[in-house]
């Protein structure tokens, strides 16, 4: 392989990540009305649903749309856009970027892991410069950089086990 392009791939890499987005594109339009409770499936009574769930169902809903560099609407979504809009459907405030994500959520030990909490990794960087929400049984939605949608994958996937950094919450932050 040419000795130019093994130097070059990796910094061509990188920059096609979510670390540091252009001006944000945020959908205009205002949150969408939350639904408060679910069918319990009993006959009768509904029972509160976790935000943390509702925010997990949005984001698989958005599985397949684009990634869009610095994008954050159904048009197309980087990492930390798909989380900015997803929360911003549930009247949830969160920065922008991966990193401020990163700082701002209450801490949550993997092992304390609910379904709608943040993961944070750290992908060719010292520094948080991806993220994804935690959707359960290990698995997190996220979108993956460019030429590819927003998908699910695993945090036992090697590559994602290797570059795990932490994990937050922004949906809950009362309860652990």
């Amino acid at each position: 392989m040419n000795p130019v392009l093994v130097f070059l791939l990796p910094i061509l890499l990188l920059l096609t990540g979510c670390a540091s987005s252009p001006p944000p594109r945020i959908d205009p339009s205002p949150p969408v009305e939350r639904r408060r409770d679910h069918w319990d499936g009993e006959g009768g009574a509904a029972s509160l649903r976790s935000r943390g769930e509702e925010l997990a169902d949005f984001a698989l809903r958005l599985r397949g749309a684009p990634y869009r560099y610095g994008g954050a609407t159904r048009e197309g979504f980087d990492c930390s856009g798909l989380v900015f809009y997803s929360h911003r459907q549930l009247g949830v405030a969160v920065p922008r970027t991966s990193r401020e994500q990163a700082g701002d959520a209450r801490q949550v030990k993997e092992s304390k892991l609910r379904r709608g909490d943040l993961v944070f990794f750290k992908i060719g960087s010292r520094q948080v410069n991806h993220v994804g929400i935690y959707i359960g049984e290990r698995r997190f939605v996220h979108a993956p950089g460019a030429g590819k949608p927003v998908t699910v994958n695993s945090l036992d996937d090697e590559y994602y086990e290797q570059r795990f950094s932490s994990a937050g919450r922004f949906w809950d932050r009362s309860a652990e």
